[in-house]
């Protein structure tokens, strides 16, 4: 059983030679999906299950898409129309290994329940990124073994966000991170670093074998050649299913499925599904102001925690231009905040929150610090070529405008 990439995909984002060397490793951890640490297996708490949790913070993104333009219905619909692999596992070698983690994960249907009803906010927009690549839709699902769904999810190897990204390789695919932002967090920009990667390391290893890029993901590409080799060694054919990888990437592909299959027949399998909608769930608004979450929350009138929940990228309460290209906000509550960016507030036309008075004591790092902003762009928007001459009472814009 196999699916192919649909072309070849270009890797010159950070040098197809230099990141295919520095991705060799394994891209994540499998949010710690061994035996007995499974988050759909008896868990009585699986919002718990995979990582270590923190509470919800704020986030980041690139242009601004307005509302989303899913096709309307039932999510879960359009997920089982493009499934791929159901009607092939049953047949191939992978069947009793498949089959296994059906039962293992139908045995706690609440589990399931749980983690789809966590899924709510991010499936629909993740089915249509995966459908627009000619993915098998079965790869919409990998954040369901990765994080549970989490995007806070953090594992003790280093492993964060929805796709569960190693600190390297979210370096070499362009997710940077500091105090202020990290970009594994990101839902937006991490899914679509982690389908570039899946895609990329099948056609750069794999003659476009999605199963193996799979494997590779979860165990690094160094480590299946080298059990491909081995496998044709043996005078196999050197699939997924003929190779000898560690038990954590074994399991890797069959739980893929596993899963698929129950969301392909929930009620078979006694498990009952959230309605999610096959609409937008956010929508992406541009920052082109300093801004708080707080203050972003009331523009478009939903909560604070709501707002931070779907900006986790985002380590602190401010979203600075310079920083944070977009916010996303719920769907239908983008055009009060669309607005209010558009139009300066009267405290910045005023000039209160574009300058800063300097203090005894301060120095231009900890002013760069207190208002996100780079210690480098403070210094040029203002035109210090000295920047530790600063003087008590002296004013510097906080913007390049």
């Amino acid at each position: 059983m196999t699916h192919h990439t649909l072309r070849q995909r270009l890797y010159g984002f950070a040098g197809s030679c230099a990141l295919m060397g520095a991705l060799l490793p394994p891209m994540v951890e499998a949010a710690n999906l061994s035996a007995g640490q499974d988050p759909f297996a008896a868990s009585p708490a699986p919002t718990e299950s995979t990582s270590s949790r923190r509470s919800p913070a704020d986030t980041h993104a690139s242009g601004f898409w307005g509302e989303l333009a899913l096709h309307p219905g039932d999510a879960w619909q359009r997920l089982r129309a493009n499934f791929a692999w159901q009607d092939q596992w049953r047949a191939d070698a992978g069947h009793d290994r498949v089959q296994y983690w059906i039962d293992e994960y139908s045995s706690g249907p609440r589990n399931i329940a749980a983690i789809t009803r966590r899924a709510r906010p991010w499936l629909s927009w993740i089915i249509q990124q995966v459908e627009a690549r000619g993915l098998p839709g079965e790869i919409a699902l990998v954040p369901f073994i990765e994080s549970s769904f989490d995007p806070e999810a953090r594992s003790h190897r280093g492993a964060s966000g929805l796709w569960q990204i190693m600190p390297r390789t979210g370096e070499a695919l362009g997710l940077s991170r500091n105090r202020h932002w990290d970009g594994r967090l990101d839902v937006v920009r991490s899914t679509q670093a982690a389908l570039d990667y899946i895609e990329m390391q099948a056609d750069q290893w794999y003659e476009g074998n999605i199963e193996l890029s799979l494997a590779a993901y979860n165990a690094g590409a160094g480590t299946v050649n080298q059990a491909r080799r081995a496998a044709r060694a043996r005078g196999q054919s050197g699939d997924y299913w003929d190779l000898d990888l560690p038990s954590e990437t074994m399991d890797y592909v069959p739980k893929l499925l596993a899963i698929a299959a129950i969301i392909a027949e929930p009620d078979r399998y006694g498990v009952t599904l959230p309605d999610i909608h096959g609409g937008p769930a956010f929508a992406r608004v541009p920052v082109t102001r300093r801004i708080s979450l707080d203050e972003a929350a009331s523009l478009a009138d939903v909560s604070r925690q709501r707002l931070g929940e779907l900006n986790t990228g985002l380590r602190t309460g401010i979203a600075h231009p310079h920083q944070v290209e977009e916010l996303l906000v719920p769907a239908g509550k983008a055009q009060p905040l669309l607005a209010a960016l558009r139009t300066p507030s009267s405290s910045s036309s005023s000039g209160q929150n574009s300058i800063h008075v300097v203090q005894r004591g301060e120095t231009l790092s900890s002013i760069a610090s207190a208002h996100s902003v780079a210690m480098n762009d403070l210094a040029r928007w203002n035109g210090l070529e000295h920047p530790d001459t600063l003087q008590p009472g002296q004013q510097l814009t906080l913007s390049d405008r």
